[in-house]
């Protein structure tokens, strides 16, 4: 079964993340929309997911997961050294998304914004749900 990862696709960093899961996972186990999207609006509906949540979403078996709670199960499903982030899971998360809000806070700011969401490559098109 595939997992859903929603992201705000003006975001450079979210484009940049969404790439970087893409090459390391050439299962295909992620499927990705952007939160501006006809599909990522309908999901958000679907799960009850607050409209206040504008970054990195994971929707696995029926079950949300926001913040760092998010990237640590992306991580448990990469191939390489990735996996091993999933020790983070120790780390108690109200403090690792506290981190995690001050990067979300700082995205524009430090990695910069599209003016439109990502157009996927025809390779990774069918990674993307429509």
């Amino acid at each position: 079964m595939s997992s859903v990862i929603l992201f705000d696709g003006m975001c450079n960093l979210c484009n940049g993340s969404v790439q970087f899961i893409i090459n390391r996972d050439p299962s295909g186990h992620f499927k990705f929309a952007s939160l501006q999207s006809e599909i990522g609006k309908q999901l958000v509906n679907k799960h009850g997911i607050p409209e206040t949540i504008d970054s990195f979403i994971v929707i696995e078996n029926g079950k949300v997961y926001y913040k760092s709670s998010a990237a640590l199960r992306v991580s448990r499903n990469l191939k390489g050294l990735w996996k091993l982030a999933s020790v983070f899971r120790l780390i108690p998360r109200p403090l690792r998304d506290a981190i995690y809000r001050i990067v979300a806070r700082n995205r524009y700011k430090w990695f910069g914004k599209r003016d439109e969401c990502m157009i996927p490559t025809p390779k990774n098109k069918k990674r993307f749900l429509e």
